[in-house]
């Protein structure tokens, strides 16, 4: 991976954000890009970050719950708020 920063932005220059930041991939996704932001941020393989989320699906459940805050609470790449935060920002401009 090409690591010079492209200007002041958090941006590389192929488009990964900076290391240390958890984001959805947009290029290594096979549902919402979570097991692949994941592996970046922890440096792992991705077909290991996705075998530990389908074994909490089926031996616990919680995998799917989980795999479900991290697409609504993990913001993908590019974005600069979650789908959460984007929907909570909308409720508070109609309340208005």
């Amino acid at each position: 991976m090409n690591t010079v920063t492209a200007g002041a932005g958090s941006a590389t220059v192929n488009d990964q954000p900076e290391a240390g930041r958890l984001r959805r991939s947009g290029d290594d996704k096979m549902l919402a890009g979570v097991a692949g932001g994941m592996a970046r941020y922890l440096n792992v393989n991705v077909t290991l970050v996705r075998v530990m989320i389908a074994a909490l699906a089926l031996f616990s459940g919680a995998g799917a719950a989980l795999y479900l805050a991290a697409w609504l609470l993990i913001p993908a790449d590019g974005d600069d708020q979650s789908i959460a935060a984007a929907w909570l920002a909308g409720r508070r401009d109609l309340a208005r």
